[in-house]
């Protein structure tokens, strides 16, 4: 028996015009036939979806109407409803599992968003986009739906919005809630991310807190344990780091998500090195979470002015029975980014979870809240109250619950006798004591004076000459044993720095031309050899060069560091005069023999008036002949040469004048 073909699913304005009881037969039609479907054999749904196309319509019209979230003259909540909703994914769930190949329509960027709305917290449509992502190669076919996207984004303006972008960015967010492969999609290259940090900035308040939440959905994406893509997540948050359009984008991701956290939480291996330095510079854009950014405070409407206040505690907590003014900003924060939640059911969040918006937003992004929360109506709303007319109830409600951030001052006069007010008040004077006090009345007042006998004994005791003992090093100094048997790295690489220096000082001292510039030099032996020697390149050799000569104090710290001097002279030159051999003309200082010179006891002689003549060395050997003649003569011409030479020749000189003076 063939099965009857589906209607479309109708849209609102149609479905405003049926009764309740004709719906309530359409639903139960739509059931019957779904199920005999789910029933068939995946051959004979192939055959079914080949010959008749009505069922895949009534699917895609059915996941679009259900997630459109138009105001309807009857609700979808019913039992019909329900059971209508779970024979639908289990065929959706056939069509994408078990038929091959899939219906195009059913892997459109459109249908799948909208699936991802309807059956958000569904574990089994997660479990069934990541089975076939791959399988379908959803990158491709999804990468029209990204340009699509990137270019709604770039059409931004601080004047004006694209008109459908509040609703692009509402499917986007459930999909990326629902599957990770996607983020990583719109992850790859930095076009996407580009588009988002020069779109924050033009867009509402409201945009862009669903901005933060993709942003902050794609990069949680790359952190995925199965699939990690951790160097392209460094690679776009350095991106934004660099850039002004960016770093705003990071400030507000990091103060209204737990993103760093998940952060310094989800990276490991050789990334994480990495991972740190970043959360280290994205951390000062982390700040209070009481302090980010303000949304647009929402009021809650009064449906009459009653004078009595309403005692009905109808949802069992604070939110029924009035709720804390200074708590409304939380609650729209979080309705900004989830709106399909009531103030009553996000109330109840913030008092399970202490009114932390990171943490609340955090397990609503991940589907993570317990069971008593998820059991709960998220469309539930507050009932609003009537007007208090006690003044007081309404200052109480205006103050904030939250503790003062201001801390208090304290100093270290703190519980003196003046902060506890127990202080004489004949102790307390203004200005000087002691009015008739100067300071000459001080310097002659002895009785505060140091004694004079024990100055004097100190500083008979005290040694200006002797030096205090170094005791720095001492082992109750340091505390422990200094142990100088081996020496440290510190020691080493300073015997490495010398052994290279000395090297350098004495090629330069040898041959300055080593460390000319130019090829030949460098192609050279010898500076090949040095290069072994030091270990140092070519531009390290010559820049030494280059520092040593202009710098003339180095060069002489350097020669009297190195110099070879030890302060021994183990051999006595010669200083006298000594003449060169005869007839080479050549002085000798070295030593030698003199030539025999006719003219030696002439004017340049022994007792020449200029003290030239040429005679033997009086510090040479004692037991050469012309070294003993010369000190004998020497010794013998001190008596009357010096002063008693000079007294006799004045004494001349007065005779012949007549006169003294």
């Amino acid at each position: 028996m063939d099965l009857p073909p589906f209607a479309s699913f109708p849209p609102p304005g149609l479905r405003k015009d049926i009764l309740p009881e004709e719906w309530e037969s359409y639903l139960g039609s739509w059931i019957l036939l779904a199920h005999k479907i789910n029933l068939l054999s995946p051959e004979l749904l192939g055959q079914r979806i080949l010959k008749d196309a009505s069922l895949v319509e009534f699917i895609v019209s059915y996941v679009i109407q259900n997630a459109a979230q138009s105001p309807l003259s009857f609700p979808l909540n019913s039992s019909n409803s329900q059971n209508l909703r779970k024979e639908c994914f289990l065929m959706i769930h056939r069509l994408l599992s078990e038929l091959r190949p899939v219906p195009p329509r059913l892997l459109e960027w459109s249908f799948l968003a909208d699936l991802c709305i309807v059956y958000s917290k569904s574990a089994s449509l997660k479990a069934l986009l990541q089975s076939i992502w791959i399988r379908e190669d959803l990158d491709t076919k999804l990468q029209k739906s990204k340009i699509s996207l990137i270019q709604t984004l770039d059409g931004c303006g601080k004047n004006q919005t694209p008109a459908n972008l509040e609703d692009v960015l509402l499917r986007t967010v459930a999909f990326l809630k629902s599957s990770f492969h996607y983020g990583q999609l719109l992850m790859l290259g930095s076009d996407f991310i580009d588009a988002i940090s020069s779109a924050f900035e033009k867009v509402s308040v409201p945009l862009q807190k669903k901005l933060i939440a993709i942003t902050y959905l794609c990069l949680s994406s790359l952190m995925e344990l199965s699939y990690p893509k951790l160097s392209l997540l460094l690679d776009h948050l350095y991106s934004l780091d660099s850039t002004t359009h960016g770093q705003f984008l990071c400030s507000n991701l990091c103060s209204t998500t737990p993103f760093l956290r998940k952060m310094r939480n989800g990276i490991s291996g050789p990334e994480a090195i990495r991972a740190e330095t970043l959360v280290a510079r994205l951390g000062h854009f982390e700040k209070d979470r009481s302090a980010s950014g303000k949304s647009k405070k929402a009021m809650l409407r009064k449906k009459n002015k009653g004078k009595m206040k309403d005692d009905d505690d109808e949802h069992g907590h604070e939110a029924a029975d009035g709720i804390h003014l200074h708590r409304l900003s939380l609650v729209t924060q979080i309705q900004d980014l989830f709106p399909d939640l009531g103030s009553a059911f996000v109330v109840r969040l913030l008092d399970h979870y202490g009114d932390d918006i990171e943490q609340t937003t955090a397990h609503l992004l991940d589907d993570s809240l317990p069971a008593h929360l998820k059991a709960l109506d998220r469309a539930e709303e507050i009932k609003a109250q009537p007007a208090l007319q006690d003044t007081s109830e309404i200052a109480a409600k205006l103050s904030p619950r939250y503790p003062s951030v201001l801390p208090s001052r304290r100093n270290v006069y703190d519980g003196d006798d003046f902060d506890r007010l127990a202080i004489s008040p004949s102790q307390i004077h203004r200005g000087p004591k002691n009015l008739n006090r100067t300071a000459d009345t001080m310097l002659q007042d002895r009785s505060e004076a140091p004694n004079k006998a024990a100055i004097l004994s100190a500083l008979a005791a005290f040694d200006s000459d002797d030096d205090e003992r170094d005791d720095t090093y001492d082992v109750e100094d340091v505390g422990g044993t200094i142990d100088k048997a081996l020496p440290s790295s510190e020691d080493v690489d300073a015997d490495f720095r010398d052994n290279d220096e000395q090297a350098l000082f004495s090629a330069y001292k040898a041959s300055p031309e080593l460390f000319e510039r130019n090829a030949n030099t460098r192609r050279g032996k010898s500076r090949t050899n040095l290069k072994n020697e030091t270990g140092m390149t070519d531009e390290a050799i010559e820049g030494w060069a280059i520092m040593i000569e202009r710098d003339p104090r180095r060069l002489r710290r350097l020669e009297a560091k190195y110099s070879t001097f030890n302060g021994g002279q183990p051999e006595l030159a010669r200083t006298s005069y000594q003449v060169s051999p005869a007839g080479s003309g050549i002085e000798d200082s070295d030593g030698g023999e003199g030539r025999n010179d006719p003219r030696e006891n002439n004017r340049g002689g022994v007792q020449g008036r200029g003290r030239r003549g040429r005679r033997g060395n009086t510090a040479a050997d004692p037991t050469d002949e012309r070294s003993a003649r010369a000190a004998r003569q020497e010794n013998a011409s001190k008596g009357w040469r010096a002063n008693h030479n000079r007294r006799n020749q004045r004494a001349r000189k007065m005779a012949r004048g007549g006169f003294a003076g």
